[in-house]
């Protein structure tokens, strides 16, 4: 089922590394919000879980990483192995949406407001999983479904 024919909250992450961003919107899909940072080590899928159900969320957002060229790099691979796994552990369908702009948009938000990056990573990774949200949003609001849906493996084949 596509995003437009479900009504409801989306959540999406900005994977990283070291820290997940974690942002929302209404049910009515008009604004995103931030909503807190994971660390990205075992365990994180769990609290995804719990966000999902605290928010009751009806699809999960995960920002993909292509290259500048639009290429899926080894970036864009480890997201995608980490998208499966969610959404082998969700009951709600997982979208990987382009976030090649994401990181970068909020670096000069933030410039723009006066706060250095180094003191302001968490903030960083929820802006950026804000961003990757408002451009799924904004596709909706014009009638477009942007990214792609991730297959659950284990319980479709």
């Amino acid at each position: 089922m596509g995003l437009a024919e479900t009504a409801g909250v989306l959540l999406a992450l900005d994977l990283g590394s070291a820290r997940i961003g974690v942002a929302a919107c209404d049910s009515g899909r008009i604004l995103a919000f931030p909503v807190e940072t994971i660390p990205a080590q075992d365990g994180y899928i769990s609290r995804v879980v719990e966000l999902l159900q605290e928010y009751n969320g009806v699809g999960l957002i995960i920002g993909y990483p292509l290259t500048l060229s639009g290429q899926a790099g080894i970036a864009a691979e480890k997201i995608l192995a980490q998208a499966q796994l969610l959404a082998n552990h969700v009951d709600v369908p997982v979208w990987l949406v382009d976030e090649r702009m994401s990181s970068a948009e909020a670096h000069s938000k933030l410039r723009a407001a006066g706060r250095n990056a180094k003191n302001s990573r968490e903030i960083i990774d929820t802006q950026a999983a804000v961003g990757i949200l408002e451009s799924v949003l904004c596709a909706l609001r014009e009638g477009r479904t942007i990214g792609k849906q991730v297959e659950n493996k284990e319980n479709h084949g």
